[in-house]
Parts: C-alpha cells; structure tokens; sequence
C-alpha cells in the first residue's frame, strides 16, 4: 500500500524490497530516463511517482547511473515491465531496487496519485509491502504523519562525496574548477571535462579555505536534496567565494543557495518540478528551452526582471523564468561573475537544448581570465 500523511491509500502490488519506507510523495513526468532518475542523488528521501505508465522496458546498465546508487526513499509505478528489451542492458529494474533496498509498488494508478499531489501539494507518505502492510490502516498514517518533513532538512551530507576527488579535463586542460558536491550527478562532471576543465570535487561542508587552496579557475555548487534553508554552512562559504569575485556556476540547489548568498528568500513549491519537459524562457536570448528539473524549493526575488542584490553583490538579473508559473529558474549577476539556473543542463537522458550553459561557464573563466 502508498499511504499518504493526509489518509489517501493506494493499493497495488509490491515492487523492489518488501518491507516499509517513509519519505515525500513527488511525481516525475519524463517519459524516458527513469534510470538516471532512481540514480540522481537529488531525490534521497523522496518517494518518486512516474506519470509515464509503462517504466522497466530497457532495463538497467552502469553506463547511464547518475551516481554509484539507487537514491530514491521508494518508488511507485503503474506497469513495471515484464521483460527486458535493450541490448545494452545488463540488468532489469526490479532486481536493481532489490539490490539497493528500495521498497516500491506497482499496479497502481499512477495518474490518480499525481492529480492528488498536484491538487493537495507534495506530502510525507510511505511504502508497506509484505507483512508490513498488513498492520492496520489508522497505525500507518499514523507512522506516515510521524516521519519528518522536508521543509527544514539537510540532505547534502548524505548523497554527497566523503573524500575530495580529481577528474581530469579531457585534451587540453583550459581551467581547474572546484566543485562542491552537493549531490552532483556524473553528467555535470563529463559535461566540464568535456569542454578542458579539470575538476576537483569536494564535500558538502568544505571550507572556504580549503576550496581555495587547490587554486580554481572557478568554482560549481551541483544539484543536490534538501531545504536550502538548512544549508547555512555552504552560503556563508560561497559568500566568500563572491567576494573575491572568482568565477562561479551552480545548478538547482547551487541556484538556490547562489540566491540565498545574493540576500534572497527561497520557499517550498506546492509540488516541484521534476521531469525532462519543462519549458524555460532564457531572456538574454528570447529562446524557450525544454529542459530537466527536479526541486521542490525555489528563489523569491520580488520585482525585476533586475533587481538589486540585498547583500551588495551590485545588480542581478533573472535570467531565466518557468513558463508553467513563473518559477525563478536563473540568476545573473551583472557586477560580479556569477550564474547559476534552476535546472539541469547537464540533462542525461535530456533534453539537450541547455548544454550551451557550460560554454558560458568557460567564456566567464576566459572573460576573467583576460580581465586581469
């Protein structure tokens, strides 16, 4: 059974591990990629809901992983495929969420799930299989209702890297970025080697000081879970970051906590964006892009399009906005360089339409690198 905190009960079939798992109900609307969904460590302590109803049918593979685990609290899904039918499968998906634990459930009506959650907003829920579900209803809600809330969590120091690591640029290296890892997912990194950029990851709760001590060209806050609220220790070392005015890019949680350095508000969605379809307006260009997002929190900025910053960080555009409700999806900063976008440019298994953004990223550095 999908049980939510608000007394909704689906009833399905188990799917993964048998067994109970507690996190927030999300729905995801890609209507390919669900490997590198379940892989992104974005969604750690989410219960991830698939709009698209036929999801297994190419099975697995380690090539597109996004990280080296399942991330997901649970996964639920209308019609799990029978059988594989990919050559480059080496795995089916049923045994890869057994492997890594993860308690799902099949056979339900998916599309009902998600009109509830775009209706009523995202909310705590879980996952009883076996002789779990079998416990009475009122003592489940009741569990459901006890778990912890998004809204005020930390996750960065879970999905995130426990040692520093250095992935070298591919040809010749052009810059060294310093990345903090907040949950980045491998694409970012393929991404920057790709273009000459030698990165050097960090963990979450890196210092400052030790971020600078390897010399970057330019520094990256990744995708990552959690409320950026809880996330002070990482502000307060990417304000120090801007005040040198080295070059800076983040994506998703970077974009949240670039705005929360910036001195402004961030706030909890009713029920997120998370899939590959959403359509994004980049106003340095005019051009619409159809890009991955998955965040359940996002930037207030009130006014604009440029406003000024309320730390002194001089002005900051925003660069780019959701064209299904307005959504901050991109900063700007006019004074100082920084950047960073709401989304994922990175996009394995796409779109593609927003690969450019890491061009921009190396001309910052080159712009910088001719300033001085």
């Amino acid at each position: 059974m999908l049980v939510l905190e608000d007394g909704r009960v689906f009833t399905g079939k188990p799917y993964g591990k048998i067994g109970k798992t507690l996190g927030e109900a999300v729905f995801a609307t890609g209507m390919t990629g669900y490997q590198e969904t379940i892989t992104d460590p974005s969604y750690a302590g989410q219960i991830v809901v698939q709009t698209a109803p036929h999801i297994g049918n190419t099975g697995v593979n380690t090539r597109d992983e996004e990280s080296s685990r399942v991330w997901v609290a649970g996964y639920v899904v209308r019609d799990a495929s029978r059988m594989v039918s990919n050559f480059r499968a080496e795995n089916d998906l049923q045994t890869e969420l057994e492997k890594f634990d993860v308690v799902g459930i099949r056979g339900v009506d998916t599309r009902a799930i998600t009109r509830h959650l775009r209706s009523a907003g995202s909310m705590r829920a879980g996952i009883f299989s076996g002789a779990e579900a079998q416990r009475p209803i009122e003592d489940l809600i009741a569990e459901v209702n006890a778990a912890v809330k998004m809204k005020g969590l930390s996750l960065s120091d879970t999905v995130s890297t426990a040692e520093p690591y250095v992935s070298q640029a591919a040809g010749q290296m052009i810059g060294r970025v310093a990345i903090l890892d907040l949950g980045i997912k491998r694409a970012t990194i393929e991404q920057m080697n790709a273009r000459g950029l030698e990165t050097v990851i960090f963990p979450a709760k890196t210092s400052a000081e030790d971020i600078l001590a390897v010399k970057p060209d330019a520094v990256f806050y990744s995708n990552g879970p959690g409320d950026p609220e809880a996330s002070g220790t990482q502000v307060e070392t990417l304000r120090k970051i801007l005040d040198l005015r080295i070059p800076f890019f983040g994506i998703c949680f970077g974009n949240q906590l670039l705005g929360r350095a910036l001195g402004f508000d961030t706030y909890k969605l009713q029920f997120g964006h998370r899939g590959i379809n959403q359509p994004v307006l980049d106003r340095n260009t005019g051009k619409v892009e159809v890009t991955a997002h998955n965040h359940g929190f996002a930037v207030k900025v009130d006014g604009g399009p440029e406003v000024d910053s309320p730390n002194g960080y001089g002005r900051v555009l925003v660069s780019h906005i959701s064209l299904n409700d307005d959504c901050v999806e991109g900063l700007q900063c006019q004074d100082i360089p920084a950047f960073s976008v709401q989304y994922h440019p990175e996009a394995a298994a796409g779109p593609h339409d927003s690969n450019y953004l890491f061009d921009r990223f190396v001309d910052l550095i080159n712009n910088k690198r001719v300033a001085q």
